[in-house]
């Protein structure tokens, strides 16, 4: 992690689909629907003005790790972030085949 991440314990309803999730610290993620929400500026400081849902619209491999491709609704910024084990696999296996 950056020195500019800040780690937070918070747990969450997601936007798209209820699903209550337990935060790690670093959770970014609904586990089931892999929707986001657009509220870092840096990863933690939740500053981001825009809050838009971030849409899970693929899949790509980085150093060896898959991370989801989230597209904001309300102002169109992609951003990358890790998947998780927790994640639901059939999910990422539905939109991996989406093209980025």
């Amino acid at each position: 992690m950056s020195l500019s991440f800040k780690k937070k314990n918070e747990n969450f309803k997601c936007r798209n689909c209820g699903t209550f999730v337990i935060g790690t610290g670093y959770t970014n993620h609904c586990p089931k629907c892999l929707y986001s929400e657009h509220v870092d500026i840096m990863p933690g400081d939740r500053a981001n003005p825009c809050k838009g849902l971030m849409q899970p619209v693929g899949i790509v491999k980085k150093h060896g790790e898959f991370f989801v491709v989230h597209k904001c609704e309300q102002c169109g910024e992609v951003k990358h972030n890790r998947t998780s084990e927790d994640d639901d696999r059939d999910k990422i296996i539905e939109i991996s085949v989406l093209p980025v």
